[in-house]
């Protein structure tokens, strides 16, 4: 039996990326998933079409986490389609560098409402649903410790995701359920190709700063985030855990 048989999971932001790898690899331990989209349904539609190819259970459900009525929708979604819930991962995040001098109220909101007011509010949403040994995973960022220039506001949500993930796994433990945030660096994903880091002074300095050596792929923190799921880690919780190749 595979460890996450009969689980339901919901994981935010899922159509690429860190989220897409996270509900494959959920699914391929039997977990039911919820692959949430903000605007690729595309891609949405190609991750639920890679797990159940390979056998598992997934349904594409679209909202927006930084909007009330949505993210309910997103959690209604998984008791409609699968009668459960057990696991939650915010995955949803946006960033964008910019040195103080160009920070502006957009910005700023653009940024905290998804990456801050969006888990919280897909988590309320989740907690009416979750019960004993449920485990909710937030993904954070080494930058919250890094605390690279130009990164205030980015960072600034990940370093309250942190403590968002402290206050929860305290509130949420009388209900025996889990809270921990996953901490990547550097991965190679879609966004970050995008955005030109790969190849780029940055990427070079990152990994001169990370004793393995290499940028990390979006398995390695997929993985981390199955165990976190599972029975495995049912002694864990309040936790950060920097998935980064060691970087500090």
């Amino acid at each position: 039996m595979s460890k996450l048989t009969g689980k339901v999971a919901v994981v935010t932001g899922a159509s690429k990326g860190i989220g897409a790898a996270i509900a494959k690899s959920l699914a391929a331990e039997g977990a039911s998933v919820v692959v949430n989209y903000a605007s690729s349904k595309a891609g949405a539609d190609t991750v639920v079409a890679a797990i159940t190819k390979a056998g598992g259970k997934a349904v594409a459900v679209g909202g927006d986490v930084s909007k009330a009525a949505e993210a309910q929708g997103i959690i209604d979604a998984a008791i409609k389609n699968f009668g459960r819930l057990d696991i939650l991962v915010n995955n949803s995040g946006v960033y964008e560098f910019s040195p103080i001098e160009a920070i502006t109220e957009e910005h700023y909101h653009k940024i905290f409402n998804v990456n801050v007011l969006g888990l919280l509010l897909v988590t309320r949403a989740a907690v009416a649903h979750l019960g004993e040994g449920s485990s909710i995973i937030n993904i954070g960022s080494v930058v919250s410790s890094l605390t690279p220039p130009a990164s205030a506001v980015y960072t600034g949500t990940k370093g309250a995701v942190d403590a968002i993930t402290g206050v929860l796994a305290k509130e949420l433990g009388p209900k025996k359920i889990r809270v921990n945030a996953l901490n990547p660096g550097m991965v190679d994903t879609e966004g970050v190709q995008t955005a030109g880091f790969l190849g780029s002074d940055m990427e070079k300095n990152i990994v001169a700063q990370t004793p393995l050596g290499r940028v990390g792929q979006v398995d390695d923190i997929a993985s981390v985030a199955t165990f976190l799921a599972s029975d495995d880690a049912k002694w864990v919780t309040g936790e950060l855990l920097r998935v980064g190749g060691g970087i500090h």
